[in-house]
């Protein structure tokens, strides 16, 4: 063989040189996104925040998943019960001595259900509604989506979802990533969601095993405002280039999105709640905003 050839086997084999693969279901052109649903607005990563937003006009649900120690895919942000928003199942509210000693990947699910997290309103978030809520199976999540989607004449939204782990915590609040993605890649493709599946992490490992073994479902790659590494080091450090670049708010710049579209990346910043900040993004150029007031986004006053 030539030297050309073997060259041109040696950059492909190096996936961060080539740009994703096409999936079959295009993003949207904008992409609206809900943060775990509207946290602002309703108990986040619940069933009726998800519907909420829906009525909002977003196009992703953005969310985050944990495992029980029964194997149930659940909504979550931390793998414990957070005492902001936690109450016990006789209603006593749940403190913050005691949040980590309720490992969800250590509870089965039937008795993680009997935990409320809607009935008391996030601190952060005054204009937050509550309502009696538990950390629902993503399986149920995506019922009720689609259920109610085709129901009220709303197009089919797509699913951002994060996997909750990280190396310090491997086999202590998570799976390691391989079962991890698996238990929840079963899940995606049970409900036949897949084309419309984005799996966003801050650690690389699972987005790693996404792209190994789902490369038809999308990845995007979470970067935090204190990630000082440049993009180009972050795409090699992860080893291939996803299909969304998505970093805080504060790192966006009209260079970076210049950039990453030249590299066959969209660009979806987090988390916007101001409306002058998610003009100036817009004007930059994203493809896309995460935010807790997903009607900041959709309105058009």
């Amino acid at each position: 063989m030539k030297k050309a050839g073997w060259l041109g086997i040696f950059l492909l084999s190096l996936g961060c040189l080539q740009p994703p693969a096409r999936k079959a279901i295009p993003l949207p052109a904008v992409d609206n996104e809900g943060h775990r649903g509207c946290r602002g607005l309703l108990p986040e990563n619940s069933i009726a925040a998800m519907l909420y937003a829906l009525d909002l006009g977003v196009t992703t649900l953005e969310m985050d998943v944990v495992i029980s120690a029964d194997g149930q895919v659940l909504l979550s942000h931390e793998p414990f019960f957070n005492a902001q928003i936690s109450s016990h199942p006789d209603g006593r509210f749940v403190d913050t001595a005691e949040a980590r000693t309720l490992n969800i990947y250590q509870m089965n699910y039937a008795d993680i259900r009997q935990y409320d997290v809607g009935n008391r309103q996030h601190p952060a978030f005054p204009q937050q509604r509550v309502q009696p809520a538990i950390k629902p199976l993503l399986a149920d999540v995506i019922d009720s989506v689609e259920q109610y989607a085709l129901a009220t004449g709303r197009p089919l939204p797509f699913y951002n979802i994060e996997t909750k782990t990280s190396p310090a915590t491997d086999d202590v609040f998570h799976p390691r990533p391989a079962p991890f993605v698996k238990q929840l890649l079963d899940v995606v493709n049970d409900k036949k969601v897949g084309p419309r599946t984005i799996i966003q992490s801050f650690d690389f490992r699972t987005l790693r095993e996404v792209h190994r073994h789902y490369p038809k479902v999308r990845t995007s790659v979470l970067i935090d405002a204190h990630d000082h590494r440049s993009m180009k080091r972050q795409i090699r450090d992860l080893g291939f280039v996803p299909d969304i670049y998505s970093p805080n708010f504060q790192l966006v710049t009209t260079e970076l999105v210049e950039t990453c579209h030249a590299r066959g990346m969209k660009v979806v910043a987090w988390t916007a709640n101001n409306r002058a900040i998610i003009n100036r993004l817009k004007q930059m150029g994203v493809d896309g905003i995460i935010s807790d007031y997903p009607d900041l986004l959709t309105r058009k006053k």
